[in-house]
């Protein structure tokens, strides 16, 4: 059984989660009626996607604990974006802000001694590993090609098949 902080706090993750999706989501949909940015575009539909999935995951994993997982309200994330750079700092910025947000809560089941959840937690930290470091990456390549449009170009061809090496 879930402590009631505990629950709260998974809660909590859930509902950054799905503001995650949320995010990704306005940026796909951002990418997608920019000039050549197919790759972009796509690779921001599936980090929606696998935010949906890491949502459910948790709010499962409340209920199966013999809690409430709780379907919160969400803020409007940003939908323009001054350029492509912006927006992929927005993108490491929030996957930093869910890694500590993750951490906290690791740190929070160790001090509950709340092991079960502690042990279910450990695939988020992987995958937030993961994903901050495909972030930092794709961060470093747009700093390399500033504006060459010859490099965005090749960035966004590259970004296609992003998902397939991961």
């Amino acid at each position: 059984m879930l402590s009631k902080t505990i629950q709260e706090a998974l809660n909590r993750q859930v509902q950054m989660e799905a503001q995650s999706s949320q995010a990704y989501l306005a940026m796909a949909s951002w990418a997608e009626i920019q000039p050549g940015l197919e790759g972009v575009t796509e690779f921001f539909y599936n980090q929606s996607e696998e935010e949906r999935v890491h949502m459910l995951k948790l709010l499962r994993y409340i209920n199966e604990r013999g809690g409430y997982g709780m379907v919160s309200e969400l803020k409007q994330p940003m939908v323009t974006f001054p350029s492509l750079k912006k927006m992929f700092d927005e993108f490491l910025n929030h996957e930093l802000q869910v890694s500590n947000s993750i951490n906290d809560l690791v740190n929070m089941t160790l001090q509950d001694k709340d092991f079960a959840t502690h042990n279910f937690l450990q695939w988020y930290v992987s995958e937030q590993l993961e994903e901050e470091r495909i972030a930092r990456t794709l961060n470093d390549k747009l700093e390399m090609i500033g504006e060459d449009r010859g490099g965005l170009y090749l960035f966004d061809r590259d970004m296609m098949n992003y998902k397939a090496k991961k």
